[in-house]
């Protein structure tokens, strides 16, 4: 009889599961085109670094905006009705990007990203919480890996197809830009700024029959709100400043996601920046993804049967330490390989933060849920704080007397120092952060 109703439950939650990671690969599959994106758009609009990681700021500071919003949204209109809404969302922001390319203007392709982003947050508002609590939370880590491998599989995907697109000939565009007349110039990047129209078009489209499919879709949110009560354990508490653990979760977020993007989004300018061709290096980012991809596996493999959830949040803070310190250490190929590892230490970072935050929060779940959203606005500042670093130490540099070749290389490579106080942080929160239940905690 047990078994019998073991094997009801796992057929109840197939279906969700099914289309939760569907929604986890489309907005993997958006969110990764960032890295080709920021060498992209660094060219065709002629930016300074930290300026061309605004593209990163722009997706991910509408978490911030919209988290709260979207959490009143799904409350008035249900998740089903929500998801749909955020499909057809990014498709506006898709479409965006058409008469952004025409004029060329860098605020309105910022503009359309943030669309994107607003959609992206409703889906992320309502997927994430329903997945870790679609279970028991003890294992919750191992269902946000598997959310976790359709997300990056379709960020590898999206990673190449995008930067075959729009990095095609960047390198033969970037050589003609300094010897050529103004109007030669506006010519070719002109040309450069139209390769967006096709995709995005067909990603428009795509986003707009899923927004419409996804309505149909069978998801239970009376059976969620009942699960998440029954497993709070602080039911007496009656306000959500009285968990700290949720709090110093979200800090803990928040430097993650700022470290993922990171590893993703910078992976490219910064083989660039090595003397990489833009042909070789759109491959990069697929490098982190793919490491990331490896450790997901190993995550439904080891958690929670052979390992907590909190090792492996320890183990990966102390290796992103590592190969951040290996980063800077090494040079050329290398280095790349170890910004490309940083996939492994980030990978069971996000599963793992989850469950640890979320346990306990009882009938603030959803507030909670709604507070970890906002934290991935770390995507939007701590990317564009790398690009400063990397503008004003390069700066630096050529005025004590380095070529721009050779500053932007020493800089690019030094940028990486911003990785260490966070993963710091990450390690903490492992160690002790998530165990901190109440400010007055008695020996």
């Amino acid at each position: 009889m047990i078994n019998s109703q073991n094997l009801t439950s796992k057929k109840n939650t197939l279906v969700p599961i099914i289309i939760i990671a569907g929604l986890f690969f489309i907005f993997g599959f958006v969110t990764w085109i960032n890295g080709a994106l920021i060498p992209f758009m660094k060219t065709i609009n002629e930016l300074t670094d930290a300026q061309s990681y605004l593209v990163a700021s722009a997706s991910y500071i509408s978490f911030v905006v919209m988290a709260l919003p979207a959490s009143y949204i799904l409350n008035k209109i249900g998740y089903t009705k929500g998801m749909s809404l955020g499909l057809i969302i990014m498709g506006i922001g898709a479409l965006v990007f058409i008469p952004a390319a025409e004029a060329r203007t860098y605020w309105l392709f910022l503009t359309g990203i943030f669309i994107q982003g607003v959609g992206m947050t409703l889906l992320q508002t309502a997927a994430n919480p329903y997945i870790t609590i679609l279970g028991p939370l003890e294992s919750g880590a191992k269902r946000i890996a598997i959310m976790g491998i359709a997300n990056k599989i379709a960020g590898a995907l999206g990673s190449l197809i995008f930067g075959a697109i729009l990095l095609s000939g960047i390198d033969e565009v970037k050589g003609k830009l300094g010897s050529v007349t103004l109007v030669e110039k506006n010519i070719l990047l002109d040309s450069m700024a139209d390769s967006v129209f096709i995709p995005y078009l067909t990603m428009a489209l795509v986003l707009f029959v899923l927004g419409g499919l996804i309505r149909k879709a069978p998801l239970p949110n009376v059976e969620v709100e009942e699960k998440v009560e029954a497993n709070a354990e602080n039911s007496s508490k009656t306000s959500i400043f009285q968990f700290p653990h949720l709090w110093l979760g979200v800090l803990a977020l928040f430097v993650y996601v700022g470290v993922e993007v990171i590893a993703g989004d910078t992976i490219i300018a910064y083989g660039i920046s090595l003397g990489f061709t833009g042909e070789e290096a759109k491959y990069f980012t697929t490098y982190t993804l793919m490491a990331m991809v490896a450790t997901y596996l190993l995550g439904v493999i080891l958690i929670p049967k052979y390992i907590k959830q909190s090792t492996a949040l320890k183990t990966s803070a102390f290796l992103g330490i590592i190969f951040s310190v290996c980063i800077i250490s090494t040079t050329g190929f290398t280095s790349i390989l170890f910004v490309a590892a940083l996939g492994i230490a980030n990978a069971l970072v996000w599963p793992a933060i989850w469950p640890l935050t979320l346990g306990g929060l009882g009938k603030f779940t959803k507030t909670g849920s709604a507070l970890l959203i906002m934290a991935i606005s770390g995507g939007a500042i701590i990317p564009p704080l790398y690009g400063k670093i990397v503008d004003i130490n390069k700066l630096n540099l050529i005025g004590e007397g380095l070529s721009h070749a050779d500053a932007l290389v020493v800089s690019s490579t030094e940028g990486y120092w911003v990785l260490t106080p966070c993963y710091a942080f990450i390690l903490f929160y492992a160690v002790s952060g998530h165990k901190i239940k109440s400010w007055n905690r008695k020996k």
